[in-house]
């Protein structure tokens, strides 16, 4: 096993602190939450490619159909399973206006080009998400494009002598054009294009990616380990503050090059965490509560802005912060279910899920959800509001 395919419980942190930003961004509690998904990003990037280049170093070549299998295993399953229960549920106690909308969506979350879907209609993302509860995905949507594109790239380029070298260009390189195409279509009124566009979020992705080189690796371990606590302390303290004070698309270097410092920070704090042995740091993220957030982040991801757009306007009487708490415990009573029984089985092809099982089960949510697209009748925009004919 080479060290790269060891796990470390600081990533696991990483992603559970990730996903609780996110979460108190969309309950209205921390304004620069949505940055968590940069943070996602940069983790996938890197583990990615960690993997890739591992199987490089072993075997000579890089199994692309094996790659693609386990990512559909890890990823699908949970999917199809949020996609079809939030569409029943936004049936039964959405607004007209979200099933309507969720209806439309789905073919798309279904070939996951979700982002391309809203930049293409011209969704903005700031603006319309509260009637979509599918919005989120998009990010889903970035990552499996960048799953089918990315590998064949490593495949072919990470051989020979320099092949990481040629990785860590390339991953560079494809970092700061992203960084120069967010920089032009974030000047544009709505910013939706430069948000949700694969080119554009490729940047922390790419950073991600190119951490996970042996040149970068390198690197991070000629830092003393005296040096590396307080070096972490100072990018976890550089990502909190920007999750605190960003305002949204309204932030005025948001699009300017912060996108790509707040990645480049999260990169740089990975790297360290994964390479310099046995600092304070890693403790601390790698600590119970952030670890076992992050062993279920893909799931509580999946499953909290459904459940924050049904379930929040019942829950007005508790107040914001209320509220948003029990959204917060359902959508984690959820995604531990999810998990259990959904992500887990299939991905390790284990209790219910062994053998040909899970894949069968997949596919027939996937079917069920194209079932529930084709059958429920969609609403007639207007429907519900004041017939003003009958006005006098």
């Amino acid at each position: 096993m080479t060290e790269r395919r060891v796990h470390i419980a600081a990533l696991d942190g990483l992603r559970g602190l990730a996903v609780a930003a996110v979460l108190l961004y969309h309950a209205g509690q921390l304004r620069g939450g949505f940055l968590g998904v940069d943070l996602f990003f940069v983790l996938s990037g890197f583990l990615i490619t960690g993997l890739l280049l591992g199987e490089t170093v072993e075997r000579g070549r890089i199994g692309l159909a094996s790659f693609w299998r386990r990512r559909a295993r890890r990823l699908l399953p949970a999917l199809a399973c949020v996609v079809v229960v939030s569409t029943a549920a936004t049936w039964a106690w959405g607004t007209p206006a979200q099933l309507r909308f969720a209806l439309d969506d789905m073919p798309w979350v279904g070939a996951q080009a979700v982002n391309w879907h809203y930049i293409a209609e011209q969704i903005g993302y700031w603006s319309a998400s509260d009637t979509r509860v599918f919005a989120h995905l998009w990010s889903i949507g970035v990552e499996w494009q960048f799953y089918l594109a990315w590998p064949l790239v490593v495949a072919l380029t990470a051989h020979g002598r320099h092949g990481e070298r040629i990785v860590a260009l390339l991953a560079g390189s494809g970092a700061l054009f992203s960084l120069a195409l967010t920089v032009v279509l974030g000047a544009a009124v709505d910013t939706t294009r430069a948000y949700e566009g694969t080119d554009t979020r490729a940047t922390a992705l790419l950073l991600g990616a190119l951490a996970a080189t042996t040149p970068v690796r390198q690197l991070a371990r000629r830092l003393p380990r005296g040096a590396a606590d307080p070096v972490c302390l100072l990018l976890a303290c550089g990502l909190a503050v920007s999750w605190a004070v960003t305002g949204g698309e309204r932030a005025p270097l948001l699009f300017k090059g912060g996108l790509f410092l707040h990645s480049l920070a999260a990169a740089a704090l990975v790297v360290l965490l994964t390479q310099v042995p046995d600092t304070r740091a890693a403790r601390i993220a790698g600590s119970r509560l952030p670890r076992h957030l992050g062993d279920v982040s893909y799931s509580l991801y999946l499953w909290h802005w459904p459940v924050y757009l049904l379930l929040l306007p019942r829950l007005a009487r508790l107040g914001d912060r209320g509220g948003a708490a029990v959204a917060i415990g359902v959508s984690l009573v959820a995604a531990a279910v999810t998990k259990r029984l959904v992500e887990d089985p299939v991905r390790f092809r284990s209790g219910w899920a062994r053998g040909r099982r899970g894949p069968v089960a997949t596919a027939a949510l996937a079917l069920t959800g194209v079932a529930l697209c084709l059958t429920v009748p969609a609403p007639v925009p207007g429907a519900g509001t004041v017939d003003i004919s009958q006005l006098r």
